[in-house]
């Protein structure tokens, strides 16, 4: 059984939203949106939860936080400088260094985390994808096997698309 590419192209959201739950309803999950503009809609219609990249950021930032303080407390027992009579851990000083800290591995850790949850780079052309998808139409790009071609067709027909492309693979 072969795999088959089917194309939608719709003229706004709203109706690219109808026919991802339609998709969805019918447990047909392996399918792409491309877009011109960002849009709630099919975000909702995607189902998807929030972004885990707000975690991986404190993630690092508290990674920073614990480097920050084993860096000074650790140079200071190490070296033994003792300066104009303090005591050795003298906590102002070491909140600048651990601050800095916080903010570097901090977003380090989101720079690194949005580009492994974006799937870049990506290597491979989008199968599917048309240049109208960026321009002025929504675009739905649904794989499923050769039986399904048929009603995957008539469901994104039924949801309003524009235009519905069938490729073989």
């Amino acid at each position: 059984m072969s795999t088959v590419t089917v194309i939608g192209s719709f003229t706004d959201d709203e109706l690219c939203a109808h026919a991802i739950e339609a998709l969805r309803d019918a447990s047909i999950m392996d399918f792409s949106t491309f877009s011109p503009i960002p849009s709630h809609r099919i975000e909702h219609a995607l189902g998807r939860s929030r972004s885990p990249v707000r975690w991986i950021a404190l993630a690092g930032g508290i990674l920073g936080v614990l480097a920050g303080l084993a860096i000074t407390i650790g140079t200071t027992y190490e070296w033994r400088l003792n300066a104009g009579g303090r005591p050795l851990l003298s906590w102002p000083p070491f909140i600048v260094i651990t601050f800095e800290m916080m903010i570097l591995l901090g977003g380090i850790f989101s720079f690194f985390g949005v580009l492994f949850l974006a799937g870049l780079p990506a290597l491979e052309a989008n199968r599917g994808y048309r240049a109208r998808f960026s321009a002025d139409r929504f675009g739905l790009v649904v794989r499923c096997d050769d039986g399904q071609s048929a009603r995957v067709e008539s469901m994104l027909k039924e949801a309003g698309a524009e235009e519905v492309l069938c490729d073989a693979a």
